[in-house]
């Protein structure tokens, strides 16, 4: 709100100015008291509005706060079908076949289903903890990339997600210490390749080139990738099927920055790839240590889009939305 400003000292004590009669004068001044007045009277009744909003707004928000705008979405339409397992090393049959027997137990018996409902469901999570690797004791090393919840991720000195849980119940079962090596994903099957772990855990997809350096354990789960976009973005609103979702996909050019977690499936589905069977899409690809990483880059600008198997998707954005 402006307000005028009134030199008083135009209008001198000994008299009215040369060029304003007295009944000018007392005219003039009786608008601008009233002027000044009536001004008075808006302002007071401006201030009693007020007053009364924000009491009103004092009580509702004292039984209902209203909520923060999400910052991030999930496109909810599936990419792809793919199956997670275990990569164990190619030398040890022995170990493959106590995996497979280990994981068709806790299939049957509920363990499996348990797990995940910590994670996807109401349960609460239970932490890991890692031995310090000794060849002289009898160990499972683990390889993986703690990066990835739901699926395994750190709190603190403790690791926790599903492969992290199947993995210290897997030691239990062979009566072996567990040992964790949180390591760069791309580096994980090298590792089991040469020796440096007994097995990976870190949401493998399964796929004919990583069978070159794993044997694959049987299957344990179904995951498909995902669209990460501003809460804001409305490119994919209208979208009811995958074939509208790859439509606007495949309209994009490079000036589209899609993120994604280096060495995943949707690095392979963004460049294309062959052996996984995609085309690949037009945008640009940008691969980051995980998908936090990512997400946080988009919020910031910097990406136009993530993508990422559906799990941690969700988990990434309930994380960024402080749900």
């Amino acid at each position: 709100m402006h307000f005028v400003r009134y030199n008083m000292g135009t209008f001198k004590k000994q008299g009215v100015c040369p060029e304003i009669r007295k009944e000018d004068f007392t005219m003039k001044y009786t608008k601008i008291v009233a002027v000044l007045l009536a001004l008075a009277m808006c302002i007071a009744a401006f201030a009693a509005c007020a007053k009364d909003t924000d009491a009103g707004s004092d009580a509702t928000d004292a039984t209902e706060a209203p909520a923060a705008a999400d910052i991030v979405k999930t496109v909810d339409i599936s990419l792809t079908d793919e199956l997670y397992a275990f990569g164990v090393s190619k030398t040890d049959e022995e170990l493959q076949q106590k995996t497979n027997e280990y994981i068709a137990q806790i299939k049957a018996d509920g363990t499996l289903d348990g797990i995940m409902d910590k994670y996807f469901g109401n349960g609460t999570p239970t932490a890991v903890t890692s031995a310090e690797e000794d060849e002289s004791k009898d160990q499972l090393v683990v390889a993986t990339n703690a990066a990835f919840p739901p699926f395994e991720y750190t709190e603190g000195a403790d690791y926790l997600g599903v492969d992290m849980e199947i993995m210290a119940g897997l030691a239990d079962f062979l009566g072996k210490e567990l040992v964790i090596k949180n390591i760069d994903f791309k580096s994980v099957f090298e590792t089991v390749d040469k020796g440096y772990a007994d097995i990976t855990a870190s949401g493998i997809t399964v796929n004919e080139e990583r069978k070159n350096f794993v044997t694959f354990s049987d299957s344990y789960y179904t995951a498909s990738q995902l669209i990460i976009a501003p809460a804001g973005d409305t490119t994919f609103d209208g979208c009811k099927t995958l074939e509208d979702v790859e439509a606007i996909l495949n309209g994009f050019d490079a000036s589209v920055k899609i993120g994604v977690q280096e060495g995943t499936t949707a690095q392979f589905y963004v460049e294309g790839d062959e052996e996984w069977g995609f085309d690949g899409i037009a945008a640009t690809c940008q691969p980051y240590a995980n998908g936090a990483q990512a997400v946080n880059d988009m919020v910031n600008g910097n990406i136009n889009y993530v993508i990422i198997d559906e799990g941690p998707a969700h988990a990434i954005v309930d994380s960024v939305n402080g749900k």
